[in-house]
């Protein structure tokens, strides 16, 4: 069924790739843009902090819980994006969920390659504990790299012995660095964001020379055992789609908790696009759905 909203949507993007740089620089512009475009509603509050040393800022929408809290990792490849890009998807997270979250700009590659933003992810998260969080009261949520970010977390975190979130959601995450599930082919006549070549780039600026199957850079294989429930959504139309096909099967043969979404005609990370897309709008409340009722 056609979506008018969707390909709306495809149309600004179409027209922001015209004009996008090249450079390492420009992309890092590029994307902080969004902020322009979406900008943060006036009703949200936004409170810059350290947490843990990783700079961050607390986002809260009106009615926000200070029992609860969403740690979220932006997505990026791990070299562009940050807490002012996702500002607004961050925001509207919050209201959905009622509560405060958290995003942390997390050091990039290539300037500090992997581990650099699990370390930092770690670092924001036992932050959280130190405020008197209660793990059962924290979710973790990323997209894209953020997305597989926060599953590499998760496991550096039950690594070390430290109790675990209640819950974390995945959007459109980034688990494979090495491109080699079959979506990656089949749909890269359809995703208009993510394609092989550039996703590669990225890998061998963030990997800088480590194993690409690393479990920490690359979740996919991970041993997952152990962690909490989790919700993956992912749109029919990435060439991501696999990486979370692929990681969703793994949790569950180990044994976790897994909600995999698979929405419709929907592109790489489309939340983003939620001021304009109702579907973006659906999706965050399904994970606000998730985090308040478990299932």
């Amino acid at each position: 069924m056609a979506n008018s909203e969707i390909d709306a949507v495809r149309e600004l993007l179409a027209a922001r790739a015209e004009s996008r740089g090249e450079s390492l620089e420009e992309m890092r512009a590029g994307i902080d843009a969004l902020a322009d475009v979406f900008p943060t509603p006036k009703d949200v509050s936004v409170e810059p902090v350290r947490a843990g040393g990783v700079p961050g800022e607390w986002i809260r929408a009106p009615g926000a819980t200070a029992e609860r809290a969403l740690l979220y990792l932006h997505g990026g490849g791990y070299v562009i994006g940050s807490v002012t890009s996702h500002r607004t998807l961050i925001a509207d997270l919050s209201r959905a969920s009622g509560r405060g979250a958290l995003g942390i700009d997390y050091r990039l590659a290539p300037e500090h390659p992997f581990p650099a933003a699990v370390e930092d992810a770690v670092a924001g998260y036992r932050w959280l504990l130190e405020q008197g969080f209660q793990p059962a009261d924290i979710a973790i949520a990323g997209d894209s790299a953020g997305g597989g970010l926060a599953l590499a977390t998760l496991v550096a975190l039950r690594d070390e012995g430290v109790s675990l979130p209640g819950a974390a959601a995945c959007i459109s995450p980034w688990v494979d660095l090495e491109g080699v599930g079959d979506s990656m082919q089949a749909n890269a006549g359809i995703d208009p964001m993510v394609n092989r070549e550039g996703l590669l780039v990225m890998a061998e600026h963030y990997l800088a020379g480590s194993d690409p199957r690393n479990p920490l850079a690359a979740p996919l294989y991970a041993d997952l055992q152990g962690l909490p429930r989790l919700l993956i959504q992912v749109g029919s139309a990435e060439t991501l789609l696999d990486d979370s096909r692929r990681v969703a099967e793994r949790a569950r043969r180990q044994g976790v908790s897994v909600t995999l979404e698979e929405w419709p005609d929907m592109i790489h990370v489309w939340h983003i696009f939620a001021p304009i897309l109702s579907d973006g709008r659906r999706a965050i409340e399904r994970i606000a759905e998730f985090l308040r009722n478990g299932h």
